[in-house]
């Protein structure tokens, strides 16, 4: 079953959503809904869906991001996002414990900011800590695209949106991305858009 991803201006998605207990992650609600998330998020197709965007206020998110998605992007973009396939994975109650001082921007979009996408900076390496669809305590440490998937779907999950992070001089709808942006090296991107460097 495929689930209405919602859209921004829907209150779920500026509401801090809440920790899930043992029991409801093992619950068989639970276990259909990571496998309903899963199904829409390929649909869509995305990297990540956050249960606020399904229109429930719960800490749980479902994350993939399958190399055919790369075969669509340059592969001088895609190594200079340092992006690899990361298989079908669930975070329940995820808390990012540290992250790179340092930041990267890329263009970022959202499936509840359907059509749109900016430059957003992001730490290009976290560690977070997160129970899995069994309630088991995991840790993940990532770089590249994958932290940044990672600290998008745990903004959702505290009521944040790219938006909210985003250079607002790169904000541009994904036809214009296509048409005029996306094979440009973010340095000169951020030059032509009269971005300053922070």
């Amino acid at each position: 079953m495929l689930l209405k991803i919602v859209q921004v201006g829907e209150e779920v998605l500026r509401t801090r959503a809440r920790l899930l207990t043992r029991e409801e992650i093992l619950s068989e609600e639970t276990q259909q809904l990571v496998e309903y998330m899963r199904a829409t998020m390929q649909d869509a197709p995305g990297v990540g869906l956050a249960a606020p965007q399904v229109g429930l206020p719960i800490k749980l998110a479902v994350i993939e991001d399958r190399a055919e998605y790369h075969a669509q992007v340059d592969p001088v973009r895609v190594a200079e996002r340092e992006r690899r396939p990361v298989p079908f994975h669930v975070l329940i109650n995820p808390k990012i414990v540290s992250a790179d001082s340092a930041s990267v921007e890329f263009f970022e979009g959202c499936l509840s900011v359907e059509g749109f996408s900016a430059i957003v900076p992001r730490a290009r390496t976290v560690k977070v800590e997160y129970l899995d669809e069994s309630a088991d305590p995991q840790v993940i440490e990532a770089s590249g695209w994958y932290a940044r998937i990672l600290q998008h779907e745990i903004d959702h999950l505290e009521g944040t949106l790219y938006i909210d992070r985003m250079h607002t001089r790169s904000f541009m709808n994904v036809e214009n991305l296509t048409r005029c942006w996306k094979d440009l090296p973010i340095s000169e991107v951020r030059a032509k858009l009269g971005i300053s460097v922070s």
